[in-house]
């Protein structure tokens, strides 16, 4: 069984999170302490709300800093709803905030002309290419969404799914072992699950 740690910056509902991960087998802590956080076999960043205001946040309780050993270290890292957003360079929501990093390029609103924003509801997702994260997740298969920015990859090589919503958007990434979806996997029934189950996987494959 895997451990994963749910880090704590305060903002979105950790419980749903650490219960999906439970559903599909894995040992999941939701926490801000570092000690704990290093002894995870992966750490996933979860998140609602605006993204300068979490980034701060995240800095005060110095897990800017986690999250990159973390990653550099090769563990696995998966971002959730604005989590994913987080993991980019740079925010233009607010007046703009630097992020982690670890993906390069930039979160925008999302361009969806007549349509009400944020977007709330499920959209099929079309996976980009081959990933142990949504193995055994068809293509076009469903996610639960809400949000209201979206981010641009500067690789698109990084870009491991798409959504639309007005228009395209990317929705799920992977830049080695970091990993970010823009919907909510706790919330997307059977394949949230599975994506949970295989990032749990992941987790469980890495070298201690």
């Amino acid at each position: 069984m895997s451990s994963v740690a749910i880090l704590d910056c305060g903002m979105g509902n950790l419980r749903s999170v650490e219960k999906a991960l439970e559903r599909v087998g894995a040992s999941a802590v939701i926490t801000n302490d570092h000690a704990r956080a290093r002894e995870a076999d992966g750490l996933i960043l979860p998140g609602v709300g605006a993204f300068p205001r979490a980034m701060a946040r995240i800095r005060e309780l110095g897990l800017d800093e986690l999250v990159a050993e973390r990653a550099d270290a090769g563990v696995p890292v998966l971002g959730i709803c604005l989590g994913l957003q987080l993991l980019f360079a740079s925010s233009e929501e607010l007046g703009g905030a630097e992020g982690l990093g670890l993906v390069e390029g930039t979160v925008t609103a999302l361009e969806a002309e007549g349509l009400k924003v944020p977007h709330i509801g499920w959209e099929p997702v079309r996976w980009r290419k081959r990933s142990q994260l949504v193995e055994g997740i068809e293509d076009g298969e469903p996610f639960y969404f809400v949000h209201s920015f979206a981010p641009r990859a500067a690789d698109d090589g990084d870009v491991l799914g798409v959504a639309t919503y007005g228009r395209e958007f990317v929705c799920a990434v992977e830049r080695g072992n970091v990993f970010g979806v823009q919907f909510h996997p706790e919330k997307s029934s059977r394949a949230g699950l599975r994506l949970l189950r295989n990032f749990a996987s992941i987790c469980a494959s890495v070298p201690a």
